[in-house]
């Protein structure tokens, strides 16, 4: 679960309903603008994009989306063509939704929830009950008050959205961390006690029959005390009849807070309980063979696990992310997908030489040599080889190990993620290639000549 501005360690049915009536005209009208202008100019190959391969997986691959972001076309289209299911980022939480008791404001996550319902997502609900990003009159109540407002909070945002939201995290981090494995201090937890993570779960099940209804918390992706403390509850609901459908798992890691050696086998055994199991705010920090590396060793433990339904990303570009400084996403601050987005898409099984949202069937594939090399440094080349079509434009990733650093690039035009480790190359003057034409750029690398750097898939229009 994430917070603007502040850490908060934040077999799929498609429920299509109507559009809200709710969202204004302005509204609907930018949606629409947004939508038409972003669309990708053509329609990318089925296995060529995550959403697509996860679905021959038979899972969902999603990513939390800000409301304020969707009037910008690199985002529209990169959600559009890549993603299967949304989850809105701050726009369904209380403060954002109620901001005074039995005052309901749905216009920012309707306008996400119809984004999403207009190009066939999912749309995960998130997040019904936390101790986080409440509005403070919540915190003043009494323990009767504070009964009655939970309730009625949870029934009044699922009925607005009943038969919309395919799964909703109704209690999200209710446990400390470190060792005890005893409950977080909240207002539901100090005036309510333990029996109120139970009394959501059957108040959200008589709200919205149909929705899956899942618990949702960070650190708990590998076998220790609070994982522990919430397999113990979930057993328990289970054993009781306390409707409880999923468990979400966040895997928020980096090089402190690596993916776990047991992180497979705990995703397993909370399925053995009879439990669906969702990756949902998946960000790994680092840069490209070794995030890449972590990233498609989540998908794999994913995929190993039948329950395990689907992948959420918490956000879309780096530079947007929660913790932008480690670029921990998928694709970098100019929409260019790192290495990390192609190990994940290989480990879905899908084509890691996608056409991209240019020409139906263009395609490239990129080989790198190295062409003089010193003491100190090398001249590395990249072909750029178009496919059985005709193409217009390409592009490159390229990663470098510190301390090397690109310092000149001739024949491509380069940019860089923010780590300065990522060069992404895209075609100037030879981007129109004939089918099965080849042309070339190069760049001069100096800080050591070991080891050699990793050219990603090229993606071609």
């Amino acid at each position: 679960m994430i917070s603007t501005g502040a850490r908060a360690a934040s077999g799929s049915c498609r429920p299509h309903g109507r559009l809200r009536a709710a969202a204004s005209a302005a509204t609907t009208a930018l949606l629409t603008l947004t939508a038409l202008a972003a669309l990708p100019q053509g329609t990318a190959h089925a296995a060529d994009t995550l959403g697509a391969a996860a679905a021959e997986k038979g899972r969902y691959f999603g990513a939390a989306v800000a409301a304020n972001h969707l009037g910008e076309a690199p985002y529209v289209s990169t959600l559009n063509t890549e993603f299967s299911s949304v989850t809105p980022e701050n726009e369904m939480k209380w403060d954002a939704v109620e901001p005074s008791r039995g005052s309901f404001s749905f216009s920012r996550a309707d306008q996400i929830v119809n984004h999403a319902q207009s190009r066939g997502m999912d749309v995960r609900g998130h997040t019904l009950v936390w101790h986080s990003q409440l509005p403070s009159w919540v915190s003043g109540l009494g323990a009767t008050d504070l009964r009655s407002a939970m309730n009625n909070h949870i029934t009044q945002v699922m009925t607005h959205y009943k038969g919309e939201i395919h799964s909703w995290d109704v209690v999200n981090e209710a446990f400390q961390d470190g060792s005890s494995g005893a409950r977080r201090s909240s207002p539901f937890q100090d005036r309510l006690g333990d029996g109120f993570i139970e009394e959501a779960f059957r108040t959200a099940r008589a709200a919205d029959p149909n929705a899956k209804l899942c618990y949702n918390d960070y650190n708990t992706d590998g076998v220790n005390a609070k994982s522990n403390a919430v397999y113990a509850m979930v057993k328990d609901f289970k054993s009781r009849g306390v409707p409880i459908d999923c468990v979400g798992f966040q895997s928020h890691f980096n090089s402190n807070s690596p993916v776990p050696s047991d992180y497979r086998a705990n995703l397993q055994r909370f399925a053995d309980l009879g439990v669906d199991v969702q990756i949902t705010e998946l960000d790994i920090e680092g840069s490209g063979t070794a995030q890449a590396t972590d990233y498609g060793n989540v998908v794999r433990a994913c995929l190993a696990v039948s329950r395990c339904t689907g992948i959420t990303v918490w956000g879309i570009p780096d530079k947007y992310s929660w913790r932008a400084s480690g670029t921990p996403l998928l694709f970098d601050d100019n929409y260019n997908k790192k290495p990390a987005y192609h190990a994940v898409l290989s480990a879905l099984g899908g084509s890691t030489e996608p056409g991209g949202p240019g020409t139906p069937g263009a395609g490239c594939t990129a080989t790198y040599t190295t062409a003089e090399q010193w003491s100190g440094g090398y001249n590395g080349k990249v072909t750029i080889t178009a496919g059985s079509s005709p193409i217009s434009s390409w592009s490159v990733n390229v990663t470098l190990t510190a301390p090397q650093k690109v310092v000149s690039v001739w024949n491509g035009s380069p940019t860089w993620d923010s780590s300065g480790n990522v060069m992404t190359v895209k075609s100037g003057w030879n981007g129109t290639l004939a089918a099965g034409a080849s042309t070339s750029f190069g760049f001069t690398v100096n800080g050591g000549t070991a080891p050699p750097p990793q050219v990603g898939a090229c993606t071609a229009a």
